[in-house]
């Protein structure tokens, strides 16, 4: 498999892919789980559909179309759950749906045979392309910026938007940027994994790593390592055996999880007897 990575592009792409999709996983899957924003997230990335769609009818780059679609819904999520009277979940479900809706309607209105979209709904990191990875290493570049330039502030927002507010951070701002953020991770990913896989592949790194910390920067930086291994692993088994890439990650992914919970619980358990 190593000799093969330097001999073949679509390979090399495949590993720069896996480690560009770790450090998403670390960084805005920590804060997914921790500020408890998992179908929100689920609900732009099926969104960008509509954008994938787009891409298709108006023949450009189908992924840039997915990026517009994320960043718009992100913005129209935010603004109706501050402004508006609807309940963050229904209106989580109604952006969901037209996303969706709207990428099967611009498909169907596309001239020609309908083109495949099997890699955009359960990703397949072994097609993905130079384009791909230079919009993954742009994107992961802003959000490792983003984060880590105002981490202090991030923090506040995180566990105690009250106290953030009261020492005069605009947390308005910062939950708007924030799920920009989260638009440029899913569109990172969705090549990996796809729109249907992409919100188990930002959760299960981070839900590995608190198992074993409880601090923050060791939480993202655990994720970071778990999410490139669990992509690694779900490579090689990919092109091993010939079978869907996005899924074998997240049945990876998975089984790592239950191992993982089951040891720390037997952990736990031993020394709780000792302690008795």
């Amino acid at each position: 498999m190593l000799e093969a990575i330097f001999n073949y592009a679509f390979l090399r792409n495949a590993f720069i892919a896996a480690l560009l999709s770790s450090v998403v996983c670390g960084i805005i899957g920590t804060i997914i789980v921790e500020k408890r924003l998992v179908m929100m997230s689920g609900g732009i990335a099926h969104t960008s559909f509509g954008g994938i769609g787009l891409g298709y009818y108006l023949n450009f780059e189908p992924i840039f179309g997915g990026l517009l679609f994320a960043i718009l819904s992100s913005m129209g999520i935010v603004y109706i759950k501050r402004n508006g009277k609807g309940k963050s979940d229904a209106i989580i479900g109604m952006f969901w749906s037209l996303g969706m809706a709207l990428g099967i309607l611009f498909i169907s209105l596309t001239p020609g045979y309908p083109p495949s979209l099997t890699s955009y709904l359960f990703g397949d990191i072994l097609r993905v392309s130079n384009l791909d990875i230079i919009l993954m290493a742009i994107l992961d570049i802003i959000i490792v910026i983003s984060f880590f330039s105002i981490f202090n502030y991030w923090k506040a927002y995180l566990f105690d938007e009250e106290y953030s507010k009261a020492v005069g951070i605009n947390t308005t701002i910062l939950e708007y940027f924030l799920f920009i953020l989260i638009s440029f991770s899913i569109v990172v990913l969705i090549r990996v994994v796809g729109i249907i896989l992409v919100i188990a592949l930002l959760t299960i790194p981070t839900s590995i790593a608190k198992l074993y910390s409880n601090d923050l920067k060791k939480i993202m930086i655990l994720s970071i390592i778990i999410g490139a291994i669990m992509c690694f692993a779900g490579l090689i088994m990919s092109y091993n055996f010939d079978i869907q890439s996005g899924a074998t990650i997240i049945i990876v992914s998975t089984a790592c999880y239950v191992i993982s919970a089951l040891i720390n619980g037997r952990v736990k358990k031993k020394k709780t007897c000792n302690m008795e």
